[in-house]
């Protein structure tokens, strides 16, 4: 199991790089709407390019993060039932959803993915707005984006069944693994709890 545990942490570290990454995409996209914005109110100028580009960004961060998504938990789980699981029955649910659901998605989907990116790459396929952009990289993002996302859920099976016999920690139950709601609402019960601590 060491090896395999091993390769989850080097899965982990390509996750969390190329979702920093991602984060700073999110940062350029803003720059460039607002000064697309300012040009065209300001000098009554407009770029298809520079609208294309902002929804090629846009989707860089949704198919390229989603794998950081799944690293830091933060993916949509019904939060009022998996509570109330236990910590063996809320891995097996992955277990069973990373094996039939995600990989076979994720592998059809990147498979379907890259044929049409590469379609578009060998064709040299354009926008067909004036000033538009080459097509391909954004076609790029599908194979390359269920292909991070596949990956991740390799090293989450992995750290899910580490667990379920007994060789590593379940990562479901840590700080991390919550979501954001979970932590928002702890927090707001903390300071409810605070407050009518001080009125008594």
């Amino acid at each position: 199991m060491t090896p395999l545990l091993s390769l989850s942490r080097l899965i982990d570290k390509i996750s969390t790089v190329v979702g920093k990454f991602t984060m700073w995409l999110i940062l350029a996209t803003t720059l460039i709407s607002a000064g697309n914005a300012l040009v065209r109110k300001i000098f009554n100028v407009s770029s298809n390019g520079l609208l294309e580009i902002q929804w090629y960004l846009f989707a860089a961060v949704f198919m390229l993060g989603a794998g950081y998504g799944f690293l830091k938990n933060s993916h949509v789980r019904i939060d009022f039932i998996s509570t109330k699981l236990s910590s063996r029955a809320r891995n097996w649910i992955d277990v069973i959803g990373i094996v039939v659901v995600l990989v076979p998605f994720c592998t059809i989907a990147g498979s379907l993915g890259w044929s049409f990116f590469l379609q578009a790459f060998v064709s040299g396929e354009m926008s067909q707005n004036a000033g538009g952009l080459i097509r391909w990289p954004a076609y790029a993002l599908i194979p390359l984006g269920f292909g991070m996302l596949l990956l991740q859920s390799v090293s989450e099976l992995i750290k899910r069944v580490a667990f379920l016999t007994g060789n590593g920690p379940d990562v479901l139950s840590g700080e991390d693994a919550k979501s954001d709601d979970q932590k928002a609402a702890e927090e707001l019960e903390a300071k409810l709890a605070e407050t009518l601590a001080g009125v008594k």
